[in-house]
């Protein structure tokens, strides 16, 4: 257990762990209801975990993963100052242009490029650049925006599962346990693949096979000028050689020794500077206050807020009773209890932030090594990277990618409700696992 805290220290002299697990299903069942924004909620929750004695001031900062969020502010510079530019506008027009304005041709266009970017960046930089462009068509054909989102949502997951930096689970795994770009490549793309191609099934049943574009909205987007989008082209070859750059960091986290985090806040900082050099400080002020104004921090200080609530449960033991339990429930067989995880990690992670999840995980799987051995242990590595990035795809608190989304969908004035998304979302993503777990059971058990 990771030290439970004494009861003196908690309020009333009550059990860290119920305190804990009352101010987590208070926490969610607030943000399920939607009546108060959720990052209030979030930060409400993260202050009773400290005021209850459940966590100090410092672990709740320790708890929070500074990475992802320096990750997600420095990539919204990014894009904020990018879209100036009118690049996104000029993506819009010639992915429109390819499938001659057909709106499910275009969900179809739009999951693809999600997909193969989340794997090769990841998939919270690629919904990012993505989502501004689907606002964008989906707003000239004045079809509705939903389905759009809710594919990219799901293409962003299952892409980043099937590589070592799609989705941050993997890189915490893959740093942990000394596996490479190329070992998740063959292990983990072909059922990405898989799954990919059938979620859009559903998808079209429920949507693809409704959407229209009136004629005349068509014919408008055929006519745009892709080159004419373009506004800024000093300011076009600026952000593209600085993201370049960025990405080229993001490839290299692992052998610079740094955290994609730092990369992006670094590139952030830097791309800010080429916006303002030259000009005088009243502008310079101005740009600046612009650039900060465009961040989702809605979306920022929801993730503060969680982090430090999954903190709480993780300090009062609930995650390490968790991994008892599972062992225990599997009596030690190996199918099982490659299975299980599977199944728990997903379930789990559709529940909390995939990441602190993974990160409890890890040591657990790392225990069983006396019982099943260094072969079969790879095994359960992939049980543990599917369940958690597949997981992500089951709420809006899954993943990083999925609040990042809401987040632009919200200020685009389309909010995602928390509870229409998770009644179709998680049964889509328990499907995707009955398919994993086939592909598991095939291939390694």
């Amino acid at each position: 257990m990771h030290g439970a805290v004494s009861t003196t220290q908690v309020i009333l002299g009550l059990s860290p762990l119920a305190v804990s697990l009352a101010v987590f299903v208070l926490t969610y069942a607030a943000i399920v209801t939607e009546t108060i924004n959720r990052s209030i909620i979030a930060l409400l929750g993260a202050g009773l975990m400290i005021f209850s004695g459940v966590l100090q001031q410092s672990e709740a900062v320790a708890g929070i993963d500074f990475n992802t969020i320096s990750l997600l502010t420095g990539m919204m510079v990014l894009v904020a100052i990018t879209q100036k530019s009118g690049v996104f506008q000029c993506v819009a027009i010639v992915v429109a242009k390819w499938v001659k304005a057909d709106p499910w041709g275009l969900l179809v266009m739009l999951a693809v490029i999600t997909a193969v970017f989340s794997a090769l960046l990841d998939n919270v930089t690629t919904v990012l650049l993505i989502v501004p462009v689907a606002l964008l068509i989906t707003d000239s054909l004045r079809v509705s925006p939903y389905p759009y989102l809710f594919s990219i949502i799901f293409a962003s997951n299952i892409g980043g599962t099937a590589t070592l930096i799609g989705d941050p689970p993997n890189i915490m795994i893959g740093s942990a346990v000394g596996l490479t770009f190329t070992d998740f490549l063959l292990n983990l793309a072909p059922i990405a693949v898989i799954i990919f191609a059938l979620t859009l099934i559903p998808i079209y049943l429920i949507w693809g096979r409704k959407m229209r574009a009136a004629p005349e909205d068509r014919a408008q987007v055929m006519a745009f000028d892709a080159k004419a989008a373009i506004t800024d082209s000093l300011l076009l070859k600026q952000s593209l050689a600085v993201i370049g750059l960025v990405i080229a960091g993001f490839v290299m986290a692992h052998h610079i020794g740094q955290q994609p985090g730092t990369i992006a806040m670094f590139g952030a900082a830097f791309l800010l500077l080429l916006r303002v050099f030259g000009k005088d400080s009243e502008e310079q002020t101005h740009e600046t206050h612009r650039t900060w104004g465009e961040v989702e921090w809605v979306t920022i200080f929801f993730f503060v807020g969680l982090f430090v609530v999954v903190a709480g449960v993780e300090k009062a033991g609930a995650l390490d009773l968790l991994a008892g339990e599972l062992l225990g429930l599997t009596g030690g067989d190996f199918p099982t209890t490659a299975i299980t995880i599977l199944w728990v990690s997903a379930i789990f992670s559709a529940v909390v932030d995939n990441i602190p999840f993974v990160a409890t995980m890890i040591p657990v799987i790392q225990k069983m090594e006396p019982v099943f051995g260094v072969d079969k242990l790879a095994t359960l590595w992939w049980s543990l990277a599917l369940g958690a990035c597949l997981g992500g795809n089951g709420s809006l608190v899954g993943a990083s990618a999925n609040l990042v989304v809401a987040g632009f969908a919200e200020r685009a004035g389309q909010p995602i409700r928390f509870l229409p998304f998770i009644l179709m979302a998680f049964p889509l993503m328990l499907a995707s696992i009955a398919v994993a777990s086939l592909y598991l059971y095939l291939r390694y058990l």
